[in-house]
């Protein structure tokens, strides 16, 4: 495993790190998946308290308790399930944020979070509010870095130039290359981390049936995936090809990758160990699918 350091953290981060939102409550091998990540060297593990109301905190926290010290934790706030359980609701005040964390830390069963990253963000919130509430947990020392997980150039580059911040999550892949105009520059420009979610596109790029996807109609999709797959050797796997592609890319820190089956952590473990994409497979992904830009929120 390869490591990297988060932005201006002092956080070392694996650089595939394990997305725990497809783990799903009642899962029977979510401690075997989670400890055999260990194992095989991830370090970063990334939740939310808006998973499965926070279940899937709970389930993460037990799992990872043994091995508290080898681990960064990761979490998410700003979503807030409504009293009775309907859905929810966007909170980004610093008196909800104050609030939610110690239950994070509950359910994570841990006395400090790694990394508290804000769930979204809209340009109308009250941004200062927000980030004066990230820096006194980090004072209170309840929390030791904290990023935005956002797509939104506008809230961005508010964070960028308001916040301390050390990460910035976004959503990336062959099929999503809309970070790539202008974000990741502005973001890696700053010494701020970059966390790549989306790598795959569902499962786009790696075998589901083609499908519209973000602008893109379920032929550009399809085409994209047979490329992927065609420049995907008998070492290195579609979906490896994909989070490659990810990882290759200029400012990337880390690839969050989704994992719910032994399956899908045996492909993330040994991403780094296929061969690097070279500069003309780089190209000709490139050339396969248009690179859409974003239309809102810029």
């Amino acid at each position: 495993m390869e490591y990297q350091q988060l932005g201006n953290s002092e956080l070392n981060i694996s650089r595939i790190g394990f997305g725990c939102m497809s783990l799903k409550p009642g899962q029977s091998n979510i401690s075997f998946l989670l400890e055999r990540a260990v194992a095989g060297g991830i370090n970063l593990f990334d939740t939310a308290d808006l998973y499965d109301k926070g279940l899937n905190e709970a389930a993460v926290g037990k799992a990872l308790k043994p091995f508290r010290s080898q681990v960064l934790l990761a979490t998410k706030v700003g979503n807030q399930w409504r009293k009775y359980g309907s859905g929810w609701d966007w909170n980004p005040r610093k008196s909800y944020i104050l609030q939610a964390v110690d239950a994070s830390l509950k359910r994570l069963d841990t006395d400090y979070i790694d990394l508290y990253q804000l769930h979204g963000g809209t340009i109308n919130d009250p941004i200062d509010e927000t980030i004066e509430a990230f820096e006194i947990l980090k004072q209170q020392g309840k929390i030791r870095a904290y990023g935005i997980s956002s797509i939104r150039p506008n809230v961005i580059r508010e964070y960028v130039d308001r916040a301390r911040i050390s990460s910035v999550m976004m959503q990336a892949s062959l099929l999503d290359r809309r970070p790539f105009e202008e974000a990741v520059t502005l973001i890696r420009n700053h010494g701020i981390g970059i966390l790549a979610r989306g790598t795959v596109a569902g499962g786009l790029l790696t075998g589901k049936p083609p499908a519209s996807y973000l602008g893109h109609s379920a032929a550009e999709v399809g085409k994209a995936s047979k490329q992927i797959h065609y420049l995907s050797p008998e070492n290195r796997s579609p979906a490896q090809t994909a989070i490659r592609y990810v990882l290759q890319q200029e400012g990337i820190t880390a690839a969050i990758v989704g994992i719910r089956t032994e399956e899908h952590l045996t492909d993330a473990l040994k991403v780094l160990d296929t061969p690097e994409l070279s500069d003309m497979e780089l190209r000709q992904l490139d050339e396969c699918v248009e690179a859409k830009l974003y239309e809102e929120n810029r």
